[in-house]
């Protein structure tokens, strides 16, 4: 081992103990919110505190340690409100201390089920979204659009693993892209290499970007994937294929191929078999499942939109979902009585 290598582990060692170090120092920071706002929602419960005892210690916290900020009144009813929000949930209080206060003040005011909570926490934590990344991804509807996904899988994709649906989406927003509503499919490619961290936030973190028409040689002939990525969870190649327009069955021929020359010529013997994504910028859900029905590749057909979805929209969307699932149980208590 060269002096520098060895060099190089030291700094590896400060960054693991610097890392460590951060986390311990935001569990407490987290921990020390929490029980403030445990002691105040006591008081408010047990003394009736109001806004004006509420002012009051914070103006007495500044007097008496000027030089902390963070603990406004306006930020005290906050950690009120994430105590409360938090404390009877075994499950999520632990998730919120692998969170910065920022991120979780983020997520506690523009998430409004318990169930939304959950899902943004246990991302973030995924993900270790910052600030900026995370509220691209609440304004995106990731939620919405996961809870109402209805992703049509080949049968080789869905055995692959259990979360495969939690891993790709079945639509993809691409609204960092500022393409018009008609664009050719050069278009479409130019744009996600030139905003690639962009693109990697809206697939995941867990991506990792190989290449562009990258080259594959079958025979004597030269054949080119539109974008490869290498999956780190799945252990697999990726390979996206772009289509501007509306899904064809005859497209998936195209992607099966390269599937098959990725499998033989480039995939690792340690590595699972490769996976195709056909991202079009439409689809007929018909029309995918009797396409996907007996293809022998791990394959999935996603759509692609250029504009923020509307998160109204799809609120409405999962309130009637959640409607119609709580008839049908309704209605399976009443069969069995």
């Amino acid at each position: 081992m060269t002096v520098e290598n060895q060099f190089t582990e030291i700094i590896s060692l400060i960054s693991q103990s610097r890392a460590k170090a951060y986390q311990a120092a935001n569990r407490e920071l987290i921990d020390l919110y929490w029980n403030i706002g445990a002691y105040i929602s006591r008081r408010i419960e047990s003394e009736g505190w109001g806004k004006g005892t509420v002012l009051q210690l914070a103006e007495f916290i500044q007097k008496r340690e000027p030089g902390i900020s963070g603990f406004s009144d306006k930020n005290l009813w906050r950690m009120k409100q994430f105590y409360e929000t938090y404390k009877d949930s075994a499950k999520l209080s632990p998730l919120v201390r692998e969170l910065n206060w920022t991120n979780n003040i983020t997520i506690l005011s523009r998430s409004k089920t318990i169930e939304e909570k959950e899902f943004y926490l246990k991302l973030c934590v995924e993900e270790r979204y910052t600030k900026r990344e995370l509220e691209r991804q609440i304004n995106a509807s990731v939620y919405e659009r996961f809870m109402l996904s209805t992703s049509k899988l080949s049968a080789p994709l869905r055995v692959l693993q259990d979360n495969v649906n939690q891993i790709f989406k079945d639509t993809y927003v691409l609204e960092f892209l500022r393409l018009p509503e008609e664009h050719p499919e050069g278009d479409l490619q130019k744009g996600l290499i030139a905003n690639m961290k962009q693109f990697i936030l809206e697939l995941g973190k867990d991506f990792l970007f190989v290449g562009e028409e990258y080259r594959v040689q079958v025979g004597n002939t030269d054949f080119f994937i539109d974008l490869l990525f290498y999956h780190r969870g799945l252990q697999s190649l990726v390979a996206f294929e772009l289509k501007s327009l509306m899904f064809k069955p005859e497209h998936l021929g195209k992607l099966n191929f390269y599937l098959e020359a990725l499998d033989r010529d480039v995939k690792k013997p340690n590595e699972n078999p490769s996976i195709g994504v056909l991202l079009c910028r439409d689809k007929d859900q018909e029309v995918v499942e009797y396409a996907l029905s007996r293809h022998l590749s791990p394959t999935l057909i996603s759509q692609y939109t250029t504009v923020l979805p509307d998160k109204k929209l799809l609120q409405a969307k999962l309130h009637e979902l959640y409607e119609l699932y709580d008839k049908k149980e309704m209605n399976d208590e009443q069969q069995d009585k």
